[in-house]
């Protein structure tokens, strides 16, 4: 089995309304598309070590929608969906996202703009993460998602290092 790195994530805030995620995955760009965007692999990363996801709906198409709901440790669920803008596999992804669990939910979602590119094997992740305005993303900043996101990232390479093709 392939080497994992844990906790390599680096955010950064570009812009006011702004949050880039870099991170590097040591497995085939292929395979970290797979993991990200196929429903029963999905439900083994995206909560991390927080919770269990219950439902991962994925129609991977230009104007097709997707859903996430997990259930944390303490009981709660949460849940994101959006709607896909753009499908370039295995490089491209634009989608929006929108969590459900806020007053207005669809006034608040985010656009969502995923690059992998590959050298010798290792898979360079740029998540672009594009709020209404400062104060939607620093909602998102104060709320602790670099832990989560640290966590689900961490099992998504993971998830990625041991699919075969």
């Amino acid at each position: 089995m392939t080497a994992t790195t844990k906790g390599t994530a680096k955010v950064t805030l570009p812009a006011d309304n702004q949050i880039l995620v870099t991170r590097e995955f040591n497995a085939p760009k292929r395979l970290v598309w797979r993991a990200y965007t196929t429903p029963e692999l999905v439900k083994r990363w995206w909560a991390g070590d927080l919770g269990n996801v219950t439902i991962a709906e994925i129609d991977l198409r230009v104007g097709g929608k997707w859903r996430y709901v997990s259930t944390t440790d303490e009981g709660y669920e949460v849940a994101f969906r959006g709607e896909y803008r753009e499908v370039s596999a295995p490089d491209r992804l634009v989608n929006t996202e929108i969590f459900e669990g806020i007053p207005d939910p669809d006034d608040h979602a985010g656009l969502i703009t995923v690059t992998f590119t590959e050298r010798d094997g290792i898979t360079h992740m740029d998540m672009l993460c594009e709020y209404v305005d400062q104060a939607d993303r620093d909602a998102l900043v104060n709320s602790g998602m670099e832990t989560g996101l640290q966590d689900s990232l961490d099992a998504l390479e993971a998830v990625a290092a041991s699919i075969e093709d």
